[in-house]
């Protein structure tokens, strides 16, 4: 696929996606969000890409929002066509075996803030700015923002963020729980991919263990979802990174995981 409204890059084992709108603060449109998928795609198709980075071009905006434009002539037919096209490219980024970490560079304003909730952690520049201020355009995030945001910073701090439409710094961010580390703009990018560096050289099995026990766990009680880790526990003495794990730490060497990771 060419892409017109992303940019698609690799590092070794780690892909960076560059929503690539500067001019439009990265607005998502249609378009956009079905590029954010096919690169998705792409990246759990290749087994030599073990984590992604996704971010925003420019140093304003992450995403700054919908394409309002676009967004102004749906019908309520067309409107739920995009909330649940959205939302299921999100799920599946969620739920993929590769870990997706957020780099937010500026705004992440609606669906760039539930993007950005879809990803398995968020980095933050120290100028970025969340918030889901749908309401200020008499409608509600449709992207999954009112389900995401309560969960991760709960349902008072959700309520105050979608009712009010306002904004929060990266340091409010960050005190609620929503991001979990904020650097200098400057910084950002070395940040996220020294981190996704170190994530690639772990073993792709348990990688992708701790994310389905955690994404499927979380709703779940703990006396459901403990034994649940036990059965994946041991299925990872069935691959061959336990056995290079353990012997590398016995032998005191750095281990070589080539572990096979379904898709």
């Amino acid at each position: 696929m060419s892409y017109e409204m992303i940019l698609f890059e690799t590092d070794g084992p780690v892909a960076v996606v560059t929503i690539n709108r500067p001019k439009a603060m990265n607005a998502l449109s249609p378009q956009v969000v079905n590029e954010i998928d096919h690169a998705m795609k792409t990246v759990m198709a290749d087994d030599d890409l073990r984590v992604v980075i996704l971010t925003g071009a420019g140093d304003k905006a992450f995403v700054a929002g919908a394409d309002i434009a676009a967004m102004s002539k749906m019908t309520p037919l067309e409107g739920r066509a995009f909330s649940r096209a959205g939302q299921k490219v999100l799920f599946d980024m969620e739920n993929m075996a590769k870990p997706v970490i957020a780099a937010v560079n500026g705004f992440a304003l609606g669906g760039g803030c539930e993007i950005a909730m879809a990803c398995d952690f968020i980095y933050a520049a120290d100028n970025a700015k969340f918030g889901q201020p749908e309401i200020n355009l008499g409608i509600i995030p449709g992207f999954g923002g009112t389900q995401r945001l309560s969960r991760l910073v709960g349902k008072n701090w959700a309520m105050e963020l979608c009712l009010s439409g306002s904004l929060i710094s990266a340091a409010e961010a960050k005190e609620i729980g929503l991001v979990n580390r904020v650097f200098a703009g400057e910084e950002l990018m070395a940040a996220a991919m020294k981190t996704a560096q170190g994530i690639a050289a772990k073993g792709r099995v348990a990688t992708r263990a701790i994310k389905e026990l955690i994404n499927q766990g979380y709703d779940m009680s703990l006396e459901r979802a403990i034994p649940m880790e036990a059965e994946c526990f041991a299925t990872c003495f069935a691959s061959p990174d336990q056995a290079e794990g353990m012997g590398a730490f016995l032998e005191k060497r750095k281990p070589d995981f080539k572990g096979a990771l379904d898709k």
